[in-house]
């Protein structure tokens, strides 16, 4: 799809938009032979709102807006992650197995805004954490039909923020197919791994508060699966313009992720996400 929504804390966007960006690139030329828009440099920008938990592990659910970027500018491809982008140095356009390689980074507001539980608020707002690292793939193309892809992703984040200074690596496994000349579906299945210090800085409850005291190790954090859909509005996905997307998702909290009071008292290891956009390309 020409578009995609990059800003919640559901890490199969990190996983899904390797094998949009280079699918979408893929597609057939038009009726006539036009050329696609994606034959050359390329752009998406647009805005949506996302539903999702007010933080890892609550039970509270809030609304926020969303930018949406996209696209490839000199051989450099620009994907969308929750709360930042990825760069694809490698610009592999063969036919075949197509290898991505590059480096991503996202801003992590868990806890830092938009907590609706007094309780939880109680313990403190946590700062905001700047998450830089590489980001590596490969896509497998024309599985089922000429245009699908079966992708795998792997990031692996470092906090230079100085907020939790821990690491995070994010797995996942996303299938994308075209459903008409106007439509497009992926699934993605991914998940997360943390250690000490993410956890620590994120699921431990200190001592005196209105919580039990909890030290958190690391571990498996989450796993979820997100589908996501794009519309374009003329029919021709492959023309640019304008298209709509709607994404919708679950993910269930692992490990000292669920099993921290600010979860297993005060929130909800199962978590649901929802998120409607528009965006041009160009």
């Amino acid at each position: 799809m020409k578009l995609l929504l990059a800003a919640t804390g559901s890490l199969a966007l990190a996983c899904a938009a390797p094998a949009m960006a280079q699918n979408v690139e893929a597609l057939p030329d038009g009726p006539d032979g036009e050329a696609t828009v994606f034959d050359g440099n390329w752009f998406s920008i647009g805005a949506g709102a996302v539903y999702s938990a007010s933080y890892d592990g609550s039970d509270d659910y809030v609304v926020s807006p969303i930018p949406i970027v996209q696209g490839k500018i000199g051989g450099v491809r620009i994907s969308p992650r929750a709360g930042g982008a990825a760069l694809d140095f490698v610009n592999d356009d063969s036919d075949g197995a197509k290898i991505s390689a590059g480096v991503a980074a996202r801003l992590n507001r868990n806890r830092a805004s938009q907590i609706e539980d007094p309780v939880v608020l109680s313990y403190g707002e946590l700062d905001t954490a700047f998450e830089v690292g590489p980001s590596v793939g490969i896509s497998l193309p024309g599985l089922l039909n000429p245009y699908d892809s079966l992708s795998f992703n792997i990031e692996t984040l470092f906090d230079v923020a100085g907020a939790h200074d821990g690491t995070l690596v994010s797995p996942g496994v996303t299938y994308f197919t075209p459903v008409s000349r106007g439509a497009a579906i992926s699934l993605s299945v991914s998940g997360s791994y943390v250690d000490d210090d993410y956890a620590d800085y994120y699921y431990s409850v200190p001592a005196g508060g209105a919580l039990p005291a909890y030290q958190a190790d690391g571990g498996w954090d989450r796993v979820g699966v997100n589908l996501l859909t794009g519309v374009d509005l003329d029919g021709n996905l492959a023309n640019g313009g304008l298209a709509l997307i709607a994404m919708g998702g679950y993910s269930r909290m692992l490990g000292d992720g669920k099993r921290t009071p600010f979860t297993s008292i005060r929130g909800d290891a199962d978590q649901w996400m929802g998120a409607l956009g528009i965006g041009y390309t160009f």
